[in-house]
């Protein structure tokens, strides 16, 4: 792992730690936007996520492995 990756690494703890104690100070302030935001973010990319997976399958193109004389599968 190179010095880059570390730094970044360091960096993303850096914001997650400030980024929760932001979410921490507006719950306790009773704030109804500390708790939406979040919220429908993560609704937002489950909804997307799951919508990926639905579209994955529907557009994926499987072609049947065709079955020889004997009814042996195709030899590869």
């Amino acid at each position: 792992m190179n010095d880059s990756s570390r730094s970044q690494g360091g960096l993303i703890c850096i914001a997650v730690v400030i980024l929760g104690l932001l979410f921490l100070k507006g719950v306790l302030s009773g704030s109804y936007v500390a708790l939406a935001i979040p919220v429908t973010i993560l609704v937002a990319f489950f909804l997307g996520l799951a919508f990926w997976v639905g579209w994955t399958i529907y557009t994926i193109h499987v072609e049947p492995e065709i079955d020889d004389e004997d009814g042996d599968q195709a030899s590869q």
